[in-house]
């Protein structure tokens, strides 16, 4: 028998090449750098050529080859680099990517001289207020150049009651700083440190603040509740300790994209602080999305929840109660910020995913309401067939069915009236960039067409209305693959006019298989028919988003029960004459039916028995009769329509005060509901690549993920989180390859310096019959029987 040959294995890349993604990577030879894109070379350029470099960031990312996350680690830049490359390209093209006007990097911005002047003054124990006060600078300059100052806090930390700790199991986010002057003094006034002081640890950027703490247990934070009693802390730093088996852990892989989203730097230049808290801005938004990815709906759900295992996963010693968040909910939403904070969020995605704003989505979501109160505002619920008190929100989809924006809408007000409203904040958020809005019959309006394309919009829709039958011989069939989806259509392609002949359009017809056309018109004459029809029927996409936001994070609940008044001079269509038009309906149909009648008779009149008019009239007169009072009865609806307004102010119609639902904190707890989705888009696509049917079980993977327990291990700069397996060794294979990716980011958590390290427990070996590794139990078996 012969011997088993070696499995040939692929080669490690060379040393020389940089993996940029599976598809991308960037190869050196001395000088000279060469981007690779599924093996064919597409890119390249001298070292020396930072224009030509920072093109081939933008090519990589315009051109979806890479995510601005791969860039950014592969040309080892920050990814607000790829990003400002973006924005010069698409602003001033290749010339905007050279040096720009500023610092040149690496130039000292000090002289040599007055640097070891400064070093000295900080040997000798200077304060880095006392140097700048001497040197005529701000402290903010000589902290650039040499560090914080750490006397402060090592002096501050030996206090009598808190004894040092013998074992070290707690991470701090770094010790506690005194509220007065922070920097007057280096030196310790005893002469000596305290044992148990330790440098205070540098934050993950210049943005984000790391907060400080008194408490060394992380189970007990009494001091740092105190000092909120106090007025003296604006948020809570996070503290963890050792732990095994914790309830949730899982949901920690998504911070890497919840901080990559920005939500928490955009939050804080918004919201600033929301007064003295133990549980202040950035708790309470962690708090919310770890909520949403953990399926509590609402905050009532939190009774259910042990606080303290839920407040580990947030580094305190207990989650806020129900109260609490909604104190801090109405807190914020006292603002009124969230529509900036909105706006913020869309255009920062925009940077990120810009390759994917060529097509938007664009409808209308409608929440019933079922309260008690009589609010003035109605709208059609399509999935009840009925119109009942509710209120609309519009969501505004990217090409792959990801949420990009939320907007409030106006109370009744349909899509056709919204739509330029919606289209200014569109054009707020991608820029100069072209798109083209795809929406649904509800936006038909051949004059809005027309404003649309003006104003650099191109136009996807469906035709309403009644249109020309076309021939099934003229249909011809398309098949192509677009979005690694196979699709087959037959279709028709023709130009059609509208508006007198002013507006040309283009118009694509489907035959279904059961015989019924469908019509598309668009404004893109560049795009293939077979494209034109795909992107229409992709706008399921954001009905298939609307119904997953419905059952796994409750859209459509109740957030908070407040009231706002009502504008008392908006008008609305008239009750009564709207009652009145129901009855012009139905005696319009009374003097139709008499007619028919009527002239049934006359088609079927015995001209041999009734040659004349008169004697029809005379065999028919109870018909006659019939006839001539409906049509009276019509005339007299008319005119007392005529004198009714279509349209009166609400405050005409009760005089109670006119009420409306409180929209502010909905709107900014869809808002977190919608970062929370994107964070798991982001998940999924990580895990593409390592998990066949991603497509079919992503996020009920995920929904696994998260709700896995774990380890977490502190050290000094590190925040271990250890995964116990999934529920099959590929779904555990799948995890710990989106751990490795996730390893790679460096994220530090929010409020802290620890970084965070994630991994997964090697999957369970499972024998044919019992658990265990078949080898163990053989194993065993020669150990009884040598017994």
């Amino acid at each position: 028998m012969s011997a088993q040959q070696a499995l040939p294995l692929p080669s490690p890349p060379p040393s020389n090449t940089v993996v940029i993604n599976a598809r991308c990577s960037l190869r050196m030879e001395t000088d000279q750098r060469v981007i690779v894109v599924a093996g064919l070379p597409v890119h390249h350029y001298r070292a020396e050529d930072t224009a030509a470099e920072a093109y081939a960031m933008v090519f990589l990312v315009e051109s979806g080859f890479a995510l601005q996350t791969d860039v950014a680690r592969a040309f080892g830049c920050a990814v607000r680099t790829v990003r400002r490359n973006q924005r010069r390209y698409a602003q001033g093209g290749m010339a905007a990517l050279g040096h720009g006007a500023g610092w040149r990097r690496g130039r000292r911005r000090i002289s040599a001289k007055r640097l070891r002047r400064i070093q000295q003054m900080k040997s000798q124990g200077m304060s880095n207020r006392a140097i700048a006060h001497k040197l005529g600078v701000t402290e903010k300059a000589i902290r650039k150049q040499v560090g914080p100052s750490r006397g402060a806090a090592s002096r501050q930390l030996a206090l009598p009651e808190i004894a040092p700790p013998k074992k070290k199991s707690v991470a701090t986010a770094s010790p506690v700083s005194s509220t007065g002057g922070d920097d007057d003094n280096d030196d310790d006034p005893g002469g000596k440190r305290s044992p148990s002081a330790a440098p205070p640890p540098t934050p993950a950027n210049d943005d984000e603040p790391v907060p400080k703490s008194l408490d060394r247990d992380a189970s007990n934070r009494t001091f740092d509740r105190q000092l909120a009693y106090l007025g003296l802390l604006k948020d809570a730093a996070p503290l963890f300790r050792d732990g095994s088996s914790i309830p949730g852990a899982g949901v920690l892989l998504a911070l890497p994209c919840l901080v990559e989203s920005g939500l928490f730097q955009i939050s804080r230049k918004l919201y600033g602080e929301i007064g003295p808290a133990f549980y202040g801005l950035r708790t309470t938004l962690l708090t919310l999305l770890l909520m949403a990815l953990l399926r509590i709906k609402r905050p009532e759900h939190l009774k259910e929840r042990d606080p303290a295992a839920f407040g580990r996963l947030l580094g305190l010693d207990r989650a806020p109660e129900v109260k609490t968040l909604r104190r801090r909910l109405t807190c914020l939403a006292a603002r009124h910020c969230a529509e900036q904070l909105g706006t913020e969020l869309a255009r920062v995605r925009v940077d990120r995913r810009g390759h994917l704003m060529g097509f938007l989505y664009i409808d209308g979501h409608v929440r019933a309401y079922h309260g008690q109160r009589s609010i003035s505002s109605n709208a059609y619920v399509a999935r009840r067939h009925l119109a009942m008190p509710a209120s609309t929100d519009y969501w505004i989809n990217d090409s792959s069915g990801d949420p990009l924006l939320v907007i409030t809408g106006e109370i009744d007000a349909a899509l056709t009236k919204a739509m330029p409203g919606l289209l200014r904040e569109v054009r707020e958020v991608v820029g100069e960039r072209k798109v083209t809005i795809v929406f649904d019959r509800g936006g038909w309006s051949p004059k809005l067409f027309a404003t649309m394309i003006e104003d650099g919009f191109d136009v996807l829709t469906y035709r309403k209305g009644r249109c020309r039958h076309i021939n099934e011989r003229r249909f011809v069939r398309r098949r192509a693959v677009l979005d690694g989806c196979s699709v087959d259509y037959l279709l028709h392609d023709e130009p059609v006019r509208l508006l007198k002949g002013k507006l040309r359009l283009r118009q694509v017809t489907r035959l279904c298989d059961g015989g019924h056309q469908t019509t598309i018109i668009t404004s893109r004459w560049d795009l293939r028919d077979i494209e034109v029809a795909y992107r229409m029927f992709e706008r399921w996409r954001q009905e298939n988003f609307f119904k997953y936001m419905r059952e796994e994070f409750m859209l459509d609940a109740l957030v908070d029960y407040q009231i706002e008044p009502e504008d008392p001079t908006r008008t609305i269509p008239n009750p009564e004459r709207r009652a009145l038009d129901k009855e012009v309906r139905a005696a319009r149909a009374d003097v139709a039916r008499l007619e028919c009648e009527l002239g049934a008779a006359a088609a079927n009149n015995a001209e041999q028995r009734r040659p004349t008019m008169r004697g029809f009239k005379i065999a028919n007169a109870k018909l006659g009769k019939q006839l001539r009072k409906a049509r009276t009865h019509l005339t007299r609806l008319f005119k007392k329509r005529s004198d009714i307004p279509k349209r009166v102010e609400v405050r005409e119609l009760s005089e109670q005060a006119m009420v409306k639902l409180a929209t502010e904190r909905k709107h900014l707890t869809d808002i977190i509901k919608m970062v929370a989705y994107q964070a798991e888009s982001e998940l999924i696509a990580l895990m593409r690549p390592h998990y066949a049917r991603i497509d079919d079980e992503g996020r009920t993977l995920l929904h696994e993920l998260f709700a896995t327990a774990g380890d977490i291990r502190v050290s000094d700069s590190e925040l271990q989180i250890t995964l116990a397996p999934l529920s099959s060794p590929h779904r555990t294979l799948a995890a710990q390859a989106l751990c490795d990716i996730l390893n790679k980011t460096a994220t530090v958590f929010p409020g802290s310096s620890l970084r965070m390290r994630f991994a997964v427990q090697p999957p369970r070996h499972i024998g044919l019959a019992f658990p265990g590794s078949p080898g163990n139990r053989g194993a065993e078996k020669v150990a009884v029987a040598a017994a």
